[in-house]
This record gives C-alpha cells, sequence and structure tokens, in this order.
C-alpha cells in the first residue's frame, strides 16, 4: 500500500477516534449542567405564568418577541456599519449568526457573495500569513546577526516560536479591550477571541450588540473589524507554518512518485539481438558460458553472433532487457586516422553468404 494510502487511512481513524473522546468529554461537562438550566427555566417560567395569568398561546407569542428583538439591541443591524460586519462574518466564515438575511435576495445575495468572497479572503489571508512569516525570518536574522550567532538563518522553530507570540499578544489584547466594552469577565472575553480567530464562531457571545454600539460607538466598531482581520492573518501565519506543511504531504509524495517513475521509464531500453550493455560490454545474444544476461527464443529470428558459437538455432530469439542505458562503452576500438591503419596484404576475400532464413535484429 502506498505511503499516501497509509496515511490518509491513519488520519480518518484518528479524526473519527478524536471525535469520539471530545463527545464523551462534552457529555461529561456538560450534560447535567444542561438539565439542571432545563429545570430552573421551567420553574420560572411557571412562576411567570401564574403570577400575570397568562395563557399557553400569549406566552409563546412573548417568547417569540423576545427572541426577534434581541438582534435590534445593537441598533439597527442592515445600516452601512451593521452590513459591513456582516460581510465580514461571511467573508471570514466566522458565522455569528446574530444578523440573517430574512428576505429572498438578501439570501440569494448571501449565496453569490460568499461564493467569491470565502476563496477571495482564503487567498488574501495566506498572502498576509506568507508576509508575516517573511518579515518575522528578517527581523530573527537582523537580531541574530546583531548577536553575533553562528546560525543567523530564521528555523522553521524560531518562527514557530515569533507566531505563537504574536497569536498570544492579539488575543490577551483583544481580551482585555472586549471586556471593557463588553462586561464580560476577562476568561469569556478571551474565549470569544478564540472562537472568532479561529472562524468557530458559534454565536452564543458577540461583540457590538449592546447599547447601539454599532451606532454610537464608531471607534469600538472599528478596532472589532480591525482585531479580526488583523487576527486571522496571525493565525494564517501560523496554519503557514504548521497546517499546510501536513496538507501538502500527499501531494508531494504523487509527485516524488511520478518523477521516479518518470525517471525509471527513462532509464529502461529493451533491445533485441545484440546489446551493448552500461558498462560498454557487448552481448551478441549468447547462450551457455558466454551469456550473462537471461534470454528467450523465439522463432523466426536469429542473430548473428561475432564469435562462430552454436548456441543460437533457428527456432529461437533472444531478447535482452537492459535496465540503463548505454552511456560508457569501454570495449570498442577507437578510430584510428587512415594512415595509421595497417590494411591486409593479398587478395581479397568475398563478402560472408547471406542466408535467406538468417535475419540479424538490433
Amino acid at each position: 500500500m502506498k505511503k499516501q494510502n497509509v496515511r490518509t487511512l491513519s488520519l480518518i481513524v484518528c479524526t473519527f477516534t478524536y471525535l469520539l473522546i471530545g463527545a464523551a468529554v462534552f457529555d461529561a461537562l456538560e450534560s447535567k449542567t444542561e438539565n439542571q438550566r432545563k429545570v430552573v427555566l421551567q420553574e420560572i417560567q411557571a412562576i411567570v405564568r401564574r403570577k400575570y395569568n397568562i395563557s399557553d398561546e400569549d406566552f409563546r407569542i412573548m417568547e417569540t418577541v423576545v427572541l426577534k428583538s434581541e438582534p435590534h439591541r445593537a441598533g439597527q443591524q442592515w445600516k452601512f456599519t451593521g452590513a459591513f460586519y456582516y460581510a465580514t462574518t461571511v467573508l471570514t466564515t466566522i458565522g455569528y449568526g446574530h444578523s440573517t438575511p430574512s428576505t429572498i435576495a438578501g439570501k440569494l445575495f448571501t449565496m453569490c457573495y460568499a461564493m467569491i468572497g470565502i476563496p477571495l479572503g482564503l487567498v488574501m489571508f495566506q498572502s498576509i500569513g506568507e508576509r508575516v512569516n517573511r518579515l518575522s525570518s528578517v527581523i530573527i536574522r537582523s537580531v541574530k546577526s546583531s548577536l553575533h550567532c553562528r546560525q543567523t538563518a530564521a528555523s522553521e522553530l524560531d518562527l514557530i516560536c515569533v507566531v505563537t507570540t504574536l497569536s498570544s499578544l492579539t488575543i490577551a489584547g483583544g481580551a482585555a479591550a472586549f471586556s471593557r466594552y463588553e462586561g464580560w469577565s476577562y476568561f469569556d472575553s478571551v474565549y470569544y477571541c478564540f472562537i472568532t480567530l479561529t472562524t468557530i464562531g458559534f454565536g452564543d457571545m458577540v461583540a457590538l450588540q449592546k447599547d447601539n454600539a454599532l451606532s454610537k460607538k464608531p471607534e469600538y466598531v472599528m478596532f472589532a473589524l480591525i482585531f479580526i482581520l488583523f487576527g486571522l492573518a496571525i493565525v494564517a501565519a501560523s496554519l503557514n507554518l504548521l497546517v499546510l506543511r501536513f496538507v501538502t504531504m500527499n501531494t508531494e509524495d504523487e509527485r516524488r512518485d511520478e518523477a521516479q517513475a518518470m525517471q525509471a521509464l527513462a532509464g529502461a531500453v529493451r533491445l533485441e539481438g545484440d546489446v551493448i550493455t552500461a558498462n560498454g560490454s557487448i552481448l551478441s545474444g549468447q547462450m551457455g558460458h558466454h551469456c550473462t544476461e537471461t534470454t528467450s527464443l523465439d522463432a523466426d529470428d536469429t542473430s548473428v553472433c561475432s564469435c562462430h558459437c552454436g548456441c543460437f538455432t533457428s527456432n529461437s530469439r533472444h531478447r535482452f532487457t537492459v535496465r540503463r542505458s548505454p552511456t560508457q562503452i569501454r570495449h570498442l576500438l577507437p578510430v584510428l586516422p587512415m594512415h595509421e591503419l595497417h590494411l591486409p596484404q593479398g587478395p581479397i576475400l568475398p563478402p560472408p553468404a547471406i542466408y535467406p532464413n538468417h535475419r540479424a535484429s538490433i
């Protein structure tokens, strides 16, 4: 089995195992709290209905009104500022779910907008991540040169350390700001920053959704958008170093196998008859003690052998397979000038007779 197939199967098994482990852990951590909250909410609902004598239908209407009015607490969501915030969540695939289109035209445009915007955003963030890594490499080389280090080149470990530090600083600074503007605890703010920059976007905590912030706090809106874009660029730099190396491993292995196959195919030469091997020796299709290659015999082709041996029969044909091209020929005589040739004296012998049932195949 190919190494790529083994790696793919291993990744599938590891992923599903990881999912099973995660499901078991979340079940143990959250299921009990979920049941307790459900019981508390049902008790509060019964108290409210008895106190104000509300029927079931009226209570359902009140629930609908409360849920539908929640997004409007931040102001008008579909003015330019809110629409820009929504477009950012679409392009970055965060998808908080705090604001969704309600018209058919808006839903259709969202799908078309995402088909173009998501690939564009991925390419942009990937390019920014590469530039961040290149800038980090230059800074690391400058620092190492100023410290007179022997190795001034930026290693992959150095880049990982730099990107990890930038990511930590971005999350820590953003959490401090959101904790102040939103009134969240610092831990909840760190949680929100992590969920946002990893594009998970649950929507349980969304910034700019209180006190009409989209209309009355433009500086806060600008900070939130810059935080999202800059933070995603840092995350893209991390992915460029860590994840893409593993993503492209199968592609690199496939290209390497193809190159080896092409090289082997280019080096494989199949000849019939007299063969000049890669080390320069000449095989004349002999069998017996003269032959060093494994041969197969065929009926109507008989090679003319340089030595007069009887190893060829009329019903045999020799086929040789040479796996390397004959680049080094050592046993051939050098070509001499005409005045250095010693021609034989005496009558010239007639040429050898050619038999019709014999054929030389080269």
